[in-house]
């Protein structure tokens, strides 16, 4: 007899692929036309039904990219390293997708005790893990590889420069989009993506409210890690053609392309997840001990997806109105801005946890005067920071370009 958890982890699986290919296709489409929204111009709207006249506002459009990828010729280079070129849109794509299986995309469905289904469904793949955050910034990492062997295996100087730059960009990184969140393990005291939603929704206080520099620190590295402007760097068209995958075509170039817009998926998902209550809405969507029931699981997915679109077009507003970073100004950010932010942040929540234990000053107060406190402090330490970095360096955030004067004929004083 079939086991009935694989049964329900293979539907899980089905369920969460399709949804995240297709959701990552109509969003490019939705991105195009926001870009055109922006940029006060006509997005794709023309492409519908194959032979018929029926437009559906451009819906087409990604059908029509997707067959064009496929029937696209397969052509890799002679001077290529064939194994490791033909390996890294794998391996990027299969790190892109695996991150998902501790992500949860819900709270849970009832039981349904027709199909034999006594206990409440998880909306997760793998349920069980109970070092989720630590998963996915594990797998996140494995993705660095298959951008360093796309730019290796390459032998070009474009695409090589690209692996480097994207290297060091998502390296850079990594310590500030850590740091960013150590604060949220420390007060839910769980690595579990569940414990840190039910955290939230038992208080009803959003660790944005009472972490607001980790969220900014997090939210920054979140963009830098999936190589979103103003921080494409790795490809940016201007400098380097593709960057690491100038020499890619058809489906292995889909591949690349298709990974990177998951990461910003996945970005949102953690965003969501850590930093927005995840599937909680005040006096809509109850505590994680009420009672399951369909209107209120399906009312939780729908408050979860809802915050997701919105994070996905805040990251859409972002690059097509934001001019992009020169790299030293992406180093200087990532290392000497975002680093001791991170720390800072990290320290706050641990002292505040200290000072609140119950053998502290916990004892003698509330639980809502413990969470006005977070959020006091949290918020000033945010405020301050952030104005003592602007006081300091106020050029880390200029990426406009700047002109020598010394080798100007003007005066230097125009």
């Amino acid at each position: 007899m079939i086991d009935q958890s694989l049964v329900l982890a293979g539907i899980k699986i089905v369920a969460l692929v399709g949804g995240i290919m297709t959701s990552a296709a109509y969003f490019v489409l939705l991105e195009r036309r926001v870009a055109a929204w922006v940029q006060d111009r006509h997005g794709p709207n023309r492409v519908g039904i194959p032979l018929t006249k029926i437009r559906l506002f451009g819906l087409g459009q990604p059908l029509a990219d997707g067959l064009k990828m496929i029937f696209k010729e397969e052509y890799t280079p002679a001077h290529v390293d064939r194994r490791l070129f033909w390996l890294a849109p794998i391996v990027i794509m299969a790190a892109a997708l695996a991150i998902f299986a501790v992500i949860p995309f819900g709270s849970s469905l009832p039981p349904i005790p027709r199909l034999g289904i006594d206990e409440p469904i998880p909306l997760v793949v793998a349920p069980m893990v109970d070092v989720g955050l630590l998963y996915v910034f594990a797998l996140s990492s494995v993705a660095v590889y298959g951008v360093k062997l796309g730019g290796w295996a390459s032998n070009s100087k474009y695409s090589f420069l690209g692996g480097l730059r994207s290297s060091a960009q998502m390296i850079a990184y990594e310590l500030p989009l850590g740091l960013g969140i150590l604060g949220i393990v420390l007060t839910s005291s769980s690595l579990g993506l569940n414990d840190i939603m039910d955290r939230q929704s038992s208080t009803g206080v959003w660790f944005i409210l009472s972490q607001p520099l980790g969220f900014m620190v997090f939210l920054i590295a979140a963009f830098a890690e999936a190589a979103r402007l103003p921080f494409d760097l790795p490809e940016c068209e201007q400098e380097l053609i593709g960057g690491y995958h100038t020499e890619y075509a058809g489906m292995e170039l889909l591949l690349f392309l298709t990974a990177e817009f998951i990461h910003m998926i996945t970005a949102s998902f953690l965003i969501t997840i850590m930093f927005l209550g995840g599937w909680h809405l005040w006096g809509l969507t109850g505590a994680p001990d009420a009672a399951l029931t369909w209107p209120l699981a399906l009312l939780r997915i729908a408050v979860f997806n809802a915050k997701i679109f919105g994070v996905i077009m805040f990251f859409m507003l972002v690059r097509w109105t934001w001019p992009r970073f020169r790299f030293d100004q992406l180093m200087t950010l990532a290392w000497k801005v975002m680093l001791p932010l991170g720390i800072l942040n990290l320290v706050t929540v641990a002292v505040l946890r200290e000072v609140l234990h119950p053998s502290h000053l916990g004892s003698s107060m509330s639980q809502g005067g413990q969470l006005m406190l977070e959020c006091t402090v949290g918020w000033s330490v945010a405020i301050g920071a952030w104005a003592l970095v602007a006081w300091i360096g106020p050029t880390v955030s200029d990426n406009h370009p700047r002109l020598d004067v010394r080798s100007m004929e003007v005066d230097p004083q125009i």
